[in-house]
């Protein structure tokens, strides 16, 4: 290709040459070819979501997840996606004046950050390590007794801001992870650190938000057997383990809600996911302050996205086009790690898991480089646009020997072609190989 050519391995977006786009075409022509779903799919819609999509949602996640009881559509509320309905918990499930701290798995998806200052969070985020040993649950349950004997000290007993109403709780703290295939780090979180975070959940007061995204794009970390893996969760989610673990939830509201979407699906613009809770929760969400006024967020995709499922045009295109497709990138990408970088000192994450999946792959340079200053040479002088970690730090953390990404670089292979992706890890081997001289 041209050298003059820019390759992104920035950007995580999904390559619009995977998306359904004729499957999209036919359902979104039912639709208004149909007075019986057209009508109430341009209407405003109820709170909750546009119930076939609930239902259908209800069953393949059933599928998937395969957890301990049959998920039901109550348990279901529709949302403008995983960003939006991020905003959406923190407005009803929090209180800034009440509400200790944001703790959220570090290194973190860095917009998220954004989304919990603009709930009044800002300068109560606080990190929480996650490595290759595992979850840090001895330093945040230290750090949880910390917050909650600060807050006893300064009389932070009740909520100010938020008036007590049926259909909401306030929760002590928040807890944020994306526990699967992580942004960035692409860690999946073990079943062990998985219950011992519920179980901290429930005795702090918290709720944790999951970030359950990538899941359902796994393959096998043999490139000569890609689809080894069954089409099932290899781990249960938080919410799941927070249904079954020491006997099921402690109240009615449970500690863990699964923010899920179908951007990295079916595409982003679709604006479109769901949130999986206990009923308490989902119907919670759904009184939103602007559900409420305008009904469920996306109530004319949904209708349209929930003509994919009932004859499996859906589940199918994820099983027989994205996860092959996805794998032949990611494959691709990490054979011109193996080829172009690993001999300069670069290092990948050791894991120990049967499947690998998502979007991205997290190198860490060699000491002395720093990604910041390697980033930007790499796209001032070679044309290749790379993330640099210190982005992923939580941000306002006062802990910096906690949260330090300084080597590391993020690299997705969702964006760009193949023959594109071997080209930028070509690329930022030339600018490893000139800084270490």
């Amino acid at each position: 290709m041209d050298s003059s050519e820019e390759v992104n391995l920035f950007r995580g977006w999904p390559n619009p040459a995977l998306l359904p786009m004729n499957a999209l075409a036919e359902a979104s022509a039912t639709v208004m070819a149909s007075p019986t779903i057209r009508v109430p799919a341009l209407s405003y819609g109820p709170d909750e979501g546009y119930q076939p999509l609930r239902e259908h949602l209800a069953q393949w996640l059933t599928d998937f997840y395969q957890p301990h009881n049959p998920i039901s559509s109550e348990r279901i509320c529709i949302t403008g996606g995983a960003s939006q309905n991020l905003a959406c918990i923190l407005q009803v499930f929090t209180d800034p004046s009440y509400t200790r701290n944001v703790w959220m798995v570090a290194p973190t998806y860095f917009l998220a950050c954004r989304i919990m200052d603009d709930a009044g969070f800002a300068g109560r985020l606080r990190a929480v390590p996650h490595d290759e040993s595992g979850l840090d649950l001895t330093f945040l349950r230290q750090e949880l007794v910390k917050a909650e004997e600060k807050a006893q000290a300064e009389g932070r007993l009740e909520p100010k801001y938020k008036l007590p109403r049926p259909w909401t709780k306030i929760y002590k703290h928040v807890i944020y992870a994306t526990p699967t295939f992580s942004n960035p780090s692409t860690l999946t979180m073990s079943l062990f650190d998985r219950e011992g975070l519920v179980r901290l959940a429930r005795e702090f007061d918290a709720l944790i938000i999951t970030d359950d995204v990538y899941d359902f794009l796994q393959w096998s970390p043999d490139p000569q057997n890609p689809l080894a893996q069954p089409d099932r969760a290899q781990v249960p989610r938080v919410v799941d383990v927070d249904r079954y673990l020491d006997g099921g939830p402690k109240d009615e509201w449970g500690n863990a809600v699964s923010n899920g979407s179908f951007s990295k699906l079916i595409g982003p613009g679709a604006r479109t996911g769901w949130a999986e809770a206990t009923e308490k929760v989902a119907y919670g969400l759904s009184q939103t302050g602007s559900s409420r006024s305008g009904g469920a967020p996306s109530q004319f995709s949904a209708a349209i996205i929930a003509q994919l499922f009932p004859k499996g045009v859906f589940q199918r295109y994820v099983d027989l086009v994205l996860r092959p497709k996805y794998a032949e990138r990611y494959y691709r990408l990490m054979s011109a790690v193996r080829e172009h970088l690993l001999p300069l000192g670069v290092t990948l994450p050791s894991t120990s898991t049967e499947a690998v999946g998502g979007y991205f792959v997290w190198i860490q340079l060699p000491p002395p480089l720093h990604a910041d200053e390697l980033a930007t040479i790499a796209r001032q002088e070679h044309r290749v646009h790379v993330i640099a970690g210190n982005l992923f730090r939580v941000q306002g953390d006062p802990n910096t020997s906690k949260n330090d990404f300084d080597r590391g670089i993020r690299l997705c292979f969702a964006w760009e072609d193949e023959e594109k992706l071997a080209e930028g890890v070509r690329r930022l081997a030339c600018t490893i190989r000139s800084a270490l001289k």
